[in-house]
């Protein structure tokens, strides 16, 4: 049996499936996958919960299998959110050293982001994330750790990640339903990017695209930090839709046809399929050149989206490592090139750092988020440079959204 105590557990909520993912920290604290949980999602549209007695059954069933594989019993998940109420933005807090000595302190450190997030938000919203990023002391920029520095006045920038507060509880009480706690909820894409991107990737500057079945997340690494992040309420589903409105078919035939047969061609094809009707009806020939096409026309969008968001906040001259494109939606043949095209710089094909075990998991795009996940609480749970246990920080800071002292 494990100690409980080591056992981190990431479970994403996503629009097609739920995934939960147990790693265990072993005594020389590496991370080890251990177990893997899926169901099908029938309760949650565009990442959020539509459905609560669905997703609890599904969730319910995915904890029941990742349990099974790991030999363990889980008490507790590091959670996934997202949806087209998620923001980000970038923010700088300031505070005054005020010791005699001037010298600066980890309480210091403490106040300045407590500072940088009590920020105008909406009133109905919570903050997710505050990532912080570089450190100014008496104006000298780019300080990575002022503890023992001296200084009058202190700033720190900061990214900021957060979300709809009912929106976020929503799948924060299916969760607790199942009496599982909630140690802290994460942003799906960046959990994402910690399951991918190499630490020489977010210092050279690389944007992360995870592609779900309703929903698209997107974060920029730059000189190791997190620099932006967005949302689109666009996904798998979405070309699905088109396709089944193009080729006047069934939804179901759709998805289907996108799964075995979907790509992104260069020129013209004329190759063709025949549909089989469910009711023994003669079948339907199908141009799938003309699926590619519609296929294309959304992916295309999506991306010119993301593309002049990234312009608007001008970080497309400082993503040297290029794209990485995550999730179950980059499996589409010829996606990387369609998004080399837009984006005009490298694009690959995302690829889970790896770990100790559960090497097929780790091989397929739709587990990225889930396994990042893990690495995340297993990060949380490591000391700050600053000293302190970041995971202490992390539960201060979502106390209140999930329901803790």
């Amino acid at each position: 049996m494990f100690d409980h105590a080591n056992i981190i557990v990431g479970l994403e909520t996503g629009t097609s499936k739920i995934c939960a993912v147990v790693g265990e920290v072993n005594a020389e604290g590496a991370l080890n996958i251990i177990g893997v949980g899926q169901a099908k999602s029938r309760g949650v549209r565009k990442g959020e919960i539509v459905d609560s007695a669905q997703a609890e059954e599904d969730i319910r069933s995915a904890i029941a299998n990742a349990e099974q594989m790991a030999d363990v019993e889980i008490r507790s998940v590091f959670l996934g959110v997202t949806g087209a109420h998620v923001r980000g933005f970038n923010n700088r807090g300031v505070h005054p050293v005020v010791s005699a000595d001037r010298e600066i302190t980890e309480d210091d450190v403490r106040d300045v982001i407590k500072n940088a997030r009590a920020i105008n938000l909406p009133v109905d919203h919570d903050v997710i994330h505050v990532a912080r990023q570089h450190f100014h002391v008496d104006g000298q920029p780019g300080v990575a750790n002022p503890v023992g520095m001296l200084g009058a006045r202190m700033e720190v920038d900061v990214h900021v990640v957060h979300g709809h507060r009912n929106r976020l509880q929503n799948a924060i009480r299916v969760v607790k339903g199942l009496q599982l706690g909630v140690e802290g909820i994460v942003f799906n894409g960046r959990a994402a990017a910690m399951a991918v991107l190499t630490a020489e990737q977010r210092e050279m500057g690389a944007v992360v695209i995870d592609l779900g079945a309703g929903i698209t997340e997107y974060v920029v690494y730059s000189n190791g930090i997190l620099k932006h992040s967005g949302v689109l309420a666009v996904g798998g589903d979405h070309v699905s839709n088109d396709i089944a409105i193009g080729l006047k078919i069934p939804l179901s035939h759709a998805e289907r046809l996108k799964i075995e047969h979907g790509a992104i061609t260069s020129g013209e094809t004329a190759q063709t399929l025949t549909l089989t009707s469910d009711v023994g009806l003669p079948g339907r020939v199908i141009n799938l050149g003309l699926m590619h096409r519609i296929m294309a026309a959304r992916l295309e969008e999506t991306f010119q989206l993301i593309d002049e968001d990234l312009s608007r906040v001008g970080l497309r001259d400082h993503l040297r490592a290029g794209a990485i494109l995550s999730g179950g939606g980059s499996r589409v043949a010829g996606l990387t090139t369609l998004v080399e095209e837009i984006f005009q710089m490298p694009v690959y094909a995302a690829e889970a750092d790896p770990l100790n075990g559960a090497a097929n998991v780790q091989q397929q795009p739709e587990f990225n988020t889930a396994i990042g996940l893990v690495k995340y609480g297993a990060s949380m749970q490591r000391p700050s440079a600053t000293g302190g246990s970041l995971f202490g920080l992390f539960q201060k800071g979502f106390g209140k959204l999930i329901g803790r002292a």
